[in-house]
C-alpha cells in the first residue's frame, strides 16, 4: 500500500469535490502531521480520521529539521514544511497543490502528486466514473478551488479514450470457428 503524506489543500479539494469516500477507497494510506490537522482540519474537518486519515506525530530531530528549512524556504507555511519533512522521512510522495511547497519538494528531492493526479487514480481504478470526476471538478471550481482545469479535463479525456478502447475490444465480435 503506497503512503502518501499530504497538505491541507488537497484534502480540502477533494471533500469540496464530493470524493472523499472514494479516495480512501483507493489503495493507498494517507497521512498528515499531526499538527497540520489539529491547526488546519480538525475543527472543520475532523471526520477524515474515523474515514483513514492518519495524523502523524513529528519527532523532534524532524521538527529541527523544519526549522532549517523554513529559513531556506519561507513562502510554505510552517504546517506545510512538516507535510515535506514527513514525505522525506517516509520517502514517500508529498500530495500537494502548492507552488512553493512543490519548489521546495523538488528541491529536497521528494516526489510531488496533486488533486488532479488523486482525481485521475480515482477514475483510472474505477472508483469514480469520469462524469462524477467532471462534476467533482465543476463543484471546485465553484467554490473557488485553483486548479489547471484544462489539464484536468485532458486527463479525463485521456481516461476515457482508454476505457473506451477496453470496451470496443470487450464488445468485438467473436468468431466462432465452424466445424
Amino acid at each position: 500500500m503506497l503512503l502518501l503524506i499530504s497538505d491541507a489543500n488537497i484534502l480540502i479539494d477533494i471533500e469540496i469535490g464530493g470524493l472523499i469516500a472514494p479516495m480512501f477507497s483507493l489503495d493507498f494510506q494517507f497521512v498528515v502531521p499531526d499538527i497540520l490537522f489539529y491547526e488546519e482540519l480538525e475543527e472543520r474537518h475532523s471526520h477524515l480520521l474515523e474515514m483513514g486519515l492518519a495524523a502523524r506525530e513529528l519527532d523532534e530531530a524532524l521538527v529541527m529539521r523544519v526549522a532549517k528549512l523554513a529559513a531556506q524556504y519561507p513562502r510554505p507555511s510552517r504546517n506545510d514544511l512538516f507535510a515535506l519533512v514527513l514525505a522525506a522521512k517516509e520517502d514517500c510522495p508529498l500530495l500537494t497543490g502548492d507552488k512553493d511547497l512543490k519548489f521546495a519538494a523538488d528541491t529536497e528531492n521528494v516526489e510531488v502528486r496533486g488533486t488532479l493526479w488523486l482525481v485521475n487514480e480515482m477514475a483510472r481504478t474505477g472508483k469514480i466514473s469520469v462524469n462524477v470526476a467532471r462534476g467533482a471538478y465543476q463543484r471546485m471550481r465553484a467554490l473557488g478551488r485553483r486548479l489547471p482545469w484544462e489539464l484536468a479535463e485532458s486527463g479525463l479525456r485521456e481516461i476515457e479514450q482508454k476505457g473506451e478502447k477496453r470496451i470496443n475490444v470487450m464488445s468485438s465480435p467473436v468468431r466462432i470457428p465452424e466445424d
